[in-house]
């Protein structure tokens, strides 16, 4: 069973490489936004929730994130192990996913931050936006989201750091020098 939480700025890759690690790991990706769109669906009490926020463009809060990432975690196939993107996006999401993962009797084995320099992820940033025209690939947009990340993510990584999970891998460069770099990390060497 491998258990692992991605991180990265906007822009640097993070999603090519969570699942270039799913396929190679045969484990499931689990992303916030995914658990928000199956429960928005369905029509639960928690999507309906989530669908406000999200049509406000505003954070779903940890009240209604927290209990879907829960729930996902009480199906089988996690069982095997896991890939988490977007989430936990702050401290107490880190300590509510400790408890989740302690209950179903899950670890977490790894936490792989990628980095890369600002002027990278503009970079990216800017080609994607001309690509696949992605409303949030807007100049304006894309700096408001990077310092929230930035704001957000320094208080789990050291956490993670703290428990000597957190690896950061260097971002820069082609998709497969990229997924080399992962692979190389201990937990994942051999796979």
């Amino acid at each position: 069973m491998t258990g692992i939480v991605m991180l990265g700025a906007p822009g640097v890759g993070k999603g090519t490489q969570a699942a270039k690690i799913v396929e190679r790991l045969g484990i499931p990706a689990i992303s916030t936004g995914n658990i928000f769109r199956t429960n928005i669906k369905a029509g639960t009490e928690l999507g309906l929730l989530a669908k406000k926020y999200i049509d406000q463009g505003t954070f779903v809060p940890d009240s209604v994130t927290t209990p879907m990432v829960a729930a996902r975690f009480t199906a089988d196939d996690v069982k095997r192990g896991f890939l988490l993107d977007g989430y936990p996006r702050n401290l107490a999401q880190a300590h509510s996913l400790r408890d989740i993962l302690a209950q179903e009797g899950l670890a977490l084995d790894l936490v792989i931050e990628l980095d890369a320099p600002e002027e990278v992820l503009v970079n990216h940033m800017m080609n994607r936006a001309k690509k696949e025209g992605r409303s949030d690939d807007k100049p304006e947009v894309f700096a408001r989201r990077l310092a929230e990340y930035r704001e957000r993510t320094e208080p789990i990584a050291t956490y993670y750091a703290d428990q000597d999970l957190l690896a950061v891998v260097d971002g820069v460069g082609t998709i497969d020098e990229v997924t080399a770099r992962i692979f190389e990390l201990p937990v994942l060497k051999g796979h």
